[in-house]
């Protein structure tokens, strides 16, 4: 049961670090005119990859920033952006690798568990969401 409360808590905690449903409606609204089109297009992707996340069970092990709610079993994912370049297709290839075949070592003994049904492209699009929160 805790694990569940939990993980409705980081969708909550998520969902209001992204702001309101509304804005997802709109960035997915094709009709936008063509100087708004790129940003449109970059905030469409940024909540596509947050969503993701947030229907995946990511959140069971990790959090979004390092200071929320204390220790976690797997990093942060502004500890993972800060860890890896995200100018480097080879470094979400590697990523969107991991993440699917599971893997340890890199942070801990704690191994991560494979995630075989996600979508490659989809787990694409949340590593470069991760790697976006790079300061």
């Amino acid at each position: 049961m805790s694990k569940k409360l939990a993980f409705i808590l980081s969708g909550a905690i998520l969902m209001a670090a992204c702001g309101n449903g509304n804005d997802t409606k709109t960035a997915d609204n094709k009709d936008t005119t063509a100087s708004t089109a790129p940003a449109a297009a970059a905030t469409t992707s940024s909540d596509k990859g947050l969503e993701l996340i947030g229907a995946s069970d990511c959140t069971t092990c990790h959090r979004l920033h390092q200071a929320e709610g204390g220790a976690s079993i797997g990093p942060a994912y502004d500890q993972v952006a800060a860890k890896y370049s995200p100018a480097a297709d080879t470094t979400v290839t590697r990523l969107v690798n991991k993440i699917i075949s599971g893997g340890s070592g890199v942070w801990g003994t704690i191994p991560m568990t494979p995630h075989a049904a996600l979508k490659a492209d989809d787990v694409k699009t949340m590593v470069t969401y991760i790697l976006a929160l790079k300061k």
